[in-house]
């Protein structure tokens, strides 16, 4: 048996990159899900193809006693995590700070940043060796938008990421002693669907003349800095974080 990976948001996008190449590299493979439970479980079965345990496993992150349960669920089928990638999150329609209303930004932080938290303290009561634990690593899914501001369009989501930012070097300090390792992934302009759901399908094609490469990413080309955060080749780098942007 491998080590056990959480993956929240697992069923889509880079979360589904990020299951199936750890899948690839020999983590068992713990797919959570918010809705789409068929894309889930698409994925657990070809992470299973590649020879690896996998399930799907649902909660919406914002709500803690779902989360509690879905780590119930993990420990249950495959065992305490050694990984977690907090990759679950939300962006809305594009507006102004002057159009949003308070429940969009409360929605924008329980999901983005609440439940990044209550994911990560779970999985440290589970990997810390002051817990009992064997140790672990968790990668933090933030944004380039952290660092520009997303003006016009997704500042709630950009001040949620740079709350990510912050929670990632400060939880790596926190367990760095423990045999925990923390460190966050900030995408730039990826071709992933979340530009749909915030109403810009085509932001990516948008916007690429901004990015020194010319072009968006992937979501497996930001899955391969996430799975070489979660392995040992990074065994000496905590609290970093990790732009994955073409240079913009």
């Amino acid at each position: 048996m491998g080590q056990v990976l959480l993956v929240t948001g697992g069923s889509r996008g880079i979360g589904a990159a990020v299951a199936l190449l750890a899948a690839r590299r020999g983590w068992d493979v713990a797919v959570n899900y918010a809705a789409d439970q068929a894309s889930a479980e698409r994925v657990a079965a070809q992470a299973r193809e590649l020879g690896v345990r996998a399930m799907a496993v649902r909660a919406r992150v914002e709500h803690e006693d779902e989360v509690l349960a879905m780590y119930r669920a993990v420990d249950a089928q495959l065992g305490p995590v050694a990984g977690l990638v907090n990759n679950a999150g939300v962006v809305d329609r594009a507006a102004r700070v002057d159009e949003m209303s308070v429940a969009r930004l409360r929605r924008m932080f329980e999901i983005n940043v609440i439940g990044s938290f209550v994911c990560a303290r779970e999985a440290v009561l589970r990997m810390s060796t002051r817990h009992g634990g064997a140790g672990g690593a968790i990668v933090n899914l933030s944004s380039a938008a952290a660092r520009l501001g997303a003006p016009g369009q997704y500042v709630d989501y950009a001040a949620s990421k740079g709350a990510i930012d912050t929670f990632t070097q400060g939880l790596a300090k926190e367990v760095a002693a423990e045999g925990i390792r923390v460190n966050a992934i900030r995408p730039g302009l990826i071709d992933t669907d979340i530009h749909a759901s915030g109403g810009i399908p085509d932001r990516v094609k948008q916007l690429q003349h901004q990015v020194p490469m010319g072009r968006g990413g992937s979501a497996e080309e930001v899955a391969e800095a996430v799975v070489w955060l979660l392995g040992p080749e990074s065994s000496y780098v905590t609290g970093t974080l990790v732009d994955v942007t073409g240079g913009r």
